[in-house]
């Protein structure tokens, strides 16, 4: 019998991992190559196979040479697991390497001007989806994604590229205003993303949200930035608008509230105006309650309607009738003559 292999735990992935560059060879009897296949159906068979890649090419060899792409094919979690706080990086990497990881980060915070350690750990992993969870020993920690924040050059105080790959110009991030750094200035604070009363990185910013929201769409898909950016655009309204802003408020709709069988508000609007003020008539409710609202009574000098408007002169207000009351003396003595004339009906004169 051979060595026992130990089988991977549930959740957990046990993929063959390429490597950043590799060679595809095309194995054939009759010494063919990739120059006679479709090129369709080689990209098909790489994507199905690899997944997404940066680059293929044709070598003179009739061989292909595949650049696999390093972010779409690998993925970031994090753990939090309060017994890998004493243990040092290089330890916990080489023990979680059987499961895919490829390095291990530990997440500090400064307090009081040092650095301490927290018990939160991101790890990338060779995989371009993330694991449920991974065990640490007989510790099962649960996986969660990592969503870093927006990448912002610290030069020009755009987002979407860093310092180090900017061709913009020198820009402060508290006033905006080019050719200075932000560590002495003391001018008024504006935004260079947004134009508003805060600075470049302050993150109560819009823009900024917006920038976040592209970056958790696309860790959380796993696609690429110009497509987050796009599917968040899409929801997104533009600058200063929202939906609820475009309905055009003044449109005679939005002017007269309906609700029938209850207390509604009437406008006046649509109806002619007198020369006279008018007199407060209370309108009956359906509940027998008087309404709250009034209408203008007409006076008998008005002046001309316009033909377009709406005539009034059809309106009429309509009084709720009460019942009369029965005195208790007249209902008793119905109710008596009642009983009466049932018992007659069924009398049957004996023989």
């Amino acid at each position: 019998m051979g060595p026992f292999k130990q089988p991977p735990f549930s959740g957990q992935s046990s993929l063959n991992h390429f490597d950043t560059y590799y060679i595809l060879k095309h194995v054939s009897e009759k010494d063919e190559n990739f120059s006679n296949v479709s090129p369709f159906l080689v990209e098909k068979a790489i994507t199905g196979s690899v997944g997404t890649v940066t680059s293929t090419k044709l070598m003179r060899s009739g061989d292909f040479l595949v650049e696999t792409h390093v972010t779409l094919n690998t993925s970031k979690g994090v753990i939090t697991c309060g017994r890998l706080l004493n243990l040092s990086n290089e330890e916990i990497t080489q023990e979680l390497g059987c499961q895919g990881v490829k390095d291990v980060r530990r997440i500090n915070i400064r307090r009081d001007g040092e650095l301490m350690p927290k018990k939160h750990f991101i790890l990338p992993f060779n995989t371009p989806r993330l694991p449920e969870y991974i065990k640490a020993g007989y510790v099962r920690c649960s996986v969660r994604p990592y969503i870093p924040n927006p990448l912002r050059c610290f030069k020009f105080q755009r987002f979407g590229h860093s310092k180090t790959n900017c061709r913009g110009t020198l820009t402060c991030a508290r006033c905006a205003s080019a050719g200075h750094e932000s560590t002495n200035c003391t001018d008024v604070e504006k935004c260079v993303n947004y134009q508003g009363r805060h600075t470049s990185f302050s993150r109560s910013c819009p823009k900024w949200k917006v920038e976040k929201e592209i970056v958790a769409t696309k860790y959380k898909n796993n696609i690429s930035f110009p497509e987050a950016r796009r599917l968040v655009k899409a929801l997104t309204p533009p600058d200063g608008k929202s939906y609820a802003s475009v309905v055009d408020k003044n449109h005679p709709v939005y002017q007269t509230t309906h609700r029938p069988h209850s207390n509604h508000v009437v406008t006046m609007s649509n109806f002619p105006s007198t020369s006279k003020s008018p007199e407060p008539v209370a309108i009956a409710s359906s509940f027998g309650t008087k309404n709250k609202n009034i209408l203008p009574k007409p006076s008998s000098q008005t002046s001309a309607v316009p033909p377009d408007s709406q005539d009034s002169s059809g309106f009429t207000i309509v009084k709720r009738k009460n019942k009369p009351k029965i005195s208790s003396k007249s209902q008793s003595t119905n109710n008596n003559q009642i009983k009466t004339n049932t018992a007659t009906k069924f009398w049957k004169k004996s023989p």
